[in-house]
C-alpha cells in the first residue's frame, strides 16, 4: 500500500509552551517500497511516525493511505494495515505478560482465530523458537525483545510497517540482525516500510528513498545511489554522511 504524507505540521502546548515539532513535511512511499526519516535527536522524525499512527496531533497537512486521508481516531481496520515497531525494546513489552500474551492480544482484540497456529507462525517468523513461547520479558536479550515486538507488529499481517529507530537501543552486533531480519520480511511480505534513524548507514541499508529531516522540516530529498556517490545539498547532510564515514556503503 502507497502511504503519503502532505505538508505535515504537528503542534504541542500553546503560547510561550508552543513548539513546533514538525513543520511542513511532505513525501511518498510506493507501494512495497522502503522509506526512510533520518536526521539527529530532536529534527522531528518520531514524531511523523507517531503522527501517521494517530499518536501526536496534526496541526495542518494531509496523511493518506493509497489516496484515501487518514483523520481523526485510528480504527481497528487501521490497525490492520499500518504498525509500529518502536525504539525501545525494554519498553515497549508489558513486564508481567508473557510472549505468548504479548502475541496474542491483538488477534483476541481484532477477534481472529487459529491464536495457537498464529502465535507459533509469528514466533517462527522473527526467527524464534516455541521454546520463548512462555517466557516474560526479563528472560530473554535485547535483541530477543525486539524481534517479538517486530513479531507482535507483523501478527495482523499488515501491509506498512513504521520502524523508529529499532535497533538504536542494542548492542552493535546485535543490530545487525535485527536489521537483516527486517529486510527478510519485508521481502518475503512484500511489506512496505518506513524508517525513522539517526544514522545515515542504517537508513542506506534499509531504504531506497529518505528525506533528512533538521529542526522539524525536510531539508533534502534523496535516493540510495545519490547518498552513496555522496551527491548531497546542504551542509546539514554532509555533516551526517561525514559522521557516517566508516560504515556508509
Amino acid at each position: 500500500m502507497k502511504l503519503a504524507v502532505e505538508k505535515l505540521s504537528v503542534t504541542f502546548g500553546q503560547g510561550r509552551r508552543r513548539v513546533e515539532a514538525v513543520r511542513c513535511v511532505s513525501f511518498g512511499v510506493e507501494a512495497k517500497g522502503s522509506y526512510g526519516l533520518v536526521g539527529e535527536s530532536g529534527s522531528g522524525k518520531s514524531t511523523v511516525l507517531r503522527a501517521v499512527c494517530g499518536l501526536a496531533p496534526v496541526s495542518t497537512g494531509r496523511i493518506e493511505i493509497d489516496g484515501k486521508p487518514v483523520e481523526g481516531r485510528r480504527s481497528l481496520a487501521f490497525a490492520r494495515l499500518v504498525q509500529m515497531v518502536f525504539q525501545d525494546p525494554y519498553a515497549s513489552l508489558h513486564p508481567r505478560h508473557t510472549v505468548d500474551r504479548t502475541l496474542s492480544e491483538p488477534l483476541a482484540i481484532h477477534g481472529l482465530n487459529d491464536r495457537h497456529r498464529r502465535v507459533e507462525r509469528a514466533l517462527a517468523g522473527v526467527g524464534l523458537d516455541l521454546s520463548f513461547r512462555f517466557r516474560f520479558p526479563h528472560q530473554l536479550s535485547g535483541g530477543q525483545r525486539q524481534r517479538v515486538a517486530v513479531a507482535r507488529a507483523l501478527i495482523l499481517e499488515p501491509e506498512i510497517l513504521l520502524l523508529d529507530e529499532p535497533t538504536s537501543a542494542l548492542d552493535a552486533s546485535v543490530q545487525a540482525e535485527v536489521l537483516n531480519l527486517l529486510v527478510r520480511l519485508r521481502r518475503e511480505r512484500n511489506l512496505t516500510f518506513v524508517m525513522v534513524s539517526h544514522d545515515l548507514a542504517v537508513v542506506n541499508h534499509m531504504c531506497e528513498r529518505l528525506l533528512v529531516m533538521q529542526q522539524g522540516q525536510g531539508v533534502e530529498e534523496l535516493d540510495r545511489q545519490a547518498l552513496g556517490d555522496r551527491r548531497v545539498k546542504t551542509g546539514y547532510t554532509r555533516s551526517l554522511l561525514k559522521a557516517s564515514e566508516g560504515f556508509l556503503r
